[in-house]
């Protein structure tokens, strides 16, 4: 008797992978839409670029690979590769910087290993550490909020001229991370705090924790990965937090509403491709990015930690689906060793 030919449930085709990347741009529009706000068009001109930045480069290593392009082109992935990168790349970044990291993100990060699906690392975050790496002073510069025009926005994409210096500044992760004598409450009457993470990243954050509640609701993604990010962040902030002297690293509060932490918890994290696979596997990843991402904010060379905390645990998600697998009904597990001739 001939067996019937099932696909497997993840292989539904192409419809079903568009509609997923479909809710997840859909979940980036608040945070597109504070940005915007704070930033005015610098935000929708990186978008913009590198969105057809990536389908041009997805398309020419499609053509060359000899792949269906109008295919692969339709699922969508290559967009959300490049409004992620986009979204966490500064406002009115020079054109070179955002085609350097989109570019890089789907060549190195995606077609390289095959295409979408057989990617070991997050191809955004793949593109943002090549370019943080490589052009980290135009990676940590941010415009002032409600202070850069749209002439003088175009004129620094362009290479024609720098942001004046009043309207460019540090993060909030970069003066806690270079202060040496100022409180934390002096360091709030700084033009680069808000309330608790950073004027304008606050609020950008708690957008992004919006949008990422509402893919929980689609259930695109179980709860694991983000929340064990964010707590085991939250806990080494709390266990390490040295009050507000000027060697203080910063409150739970401030770790969780700054930088690209709710971006990274709910939109990178939960990427079911670079990340590990099973319930408690997806729990101890989560983890072990929010540890990474607070050690390098704190102890580390950059400011931010999301992209290389990412990065790092995508080389263990391989380990950690192999001791998290769950055990096969009516099997025992697997002994350690074996004996001679079995």
């Amino acid at each position: 008797m001939a067996l019937p030919r099932i696909t497997s449930p993840h292989a539904t085709g192409s419809n079903r992978t568009q509609r997923v990347m479909l809710l997840v741009l859909a979940a980036t529009l608040p945070g597109v839409i504070v940005l915007t706000w704070l930033y005015g068009a610098g935000t929708l001109i990186n978008l913009c670029w590198a969105s057809a930045v990536a389908l041009g480069f997805e398309a020419l290593l499609l053509k060359v690979r000899q792949r269906p392009v109008q295919f692969f082109l339709r699922d969508g992935s290559a967009l959300v590769t490049a409004v992620l990168l986009a979204l966490a790349l500064p406002p009115y970044s020079p054109w070179w910087l955002t085609l350097i990291a989109t570019g890089s993100a789907i060549v190195f990060g995606k077609q390289l290993y095959g295409g979408l699906g057989q990617n070991p690392f997050n191809p955004a975050m793949i593109g943002y550490v090549v370019v943080l790496v490589s052009f980290p002073v135009e990676m940590t510069t941010w415009p002032v909020p409600h202070g850069v025009g749209l002439g003088s926005g175009l004129q620094h994409i362009l290479g024609i001229t720098a942001l004046p210096d009043g309207w460019s500044q540090a993060t909030a992760l970069d003066v806690m991370k270079l202060n040496r004598s100022l409180t934390v409450e002096e360091l709030w009457a700084n033009s680069a705090f808000g309330h608790f993470g950073g004027i304008g990243s606050e609020v950008v954050n708690l957008a992004f924790l919006a949008g990422g509640l509402f893919l929980l609701h689609k259930r695109l993604f179980s709860w694991h990965a983000p929340v064990g990010m964010l707590a085991a962040l939250a806990l080494m902030s709390l266990v390490f937090w040295n009050g507000s002297g000027s060697d203080s690293n910063g409150s739970p509060l401030f770790h969780l509403l700054s930088g690209a932490t709710m971006l990274g918890a709910f939109f990178i994290v939960t990427d079911p491709v670079s990340g590990a696979t099973s319930t408690l596997g997806r729990l101890i990843f989560g983890a072990g990015v929010g540890i990474l991402v607070y050690v390098i904010r704190a102890w580390g060379g950059y400011p931010d930690g999301v992209a290389f905390a990412v990065l790092l645990m995508n080389l263990a998600a391989p380990t950690i689906d192999y001791y998290t697998r769950p055990r096969t009904y009516g099997h025992r597990k697997a002994e350690r060793g074996f004996k001679l001739g079995e």
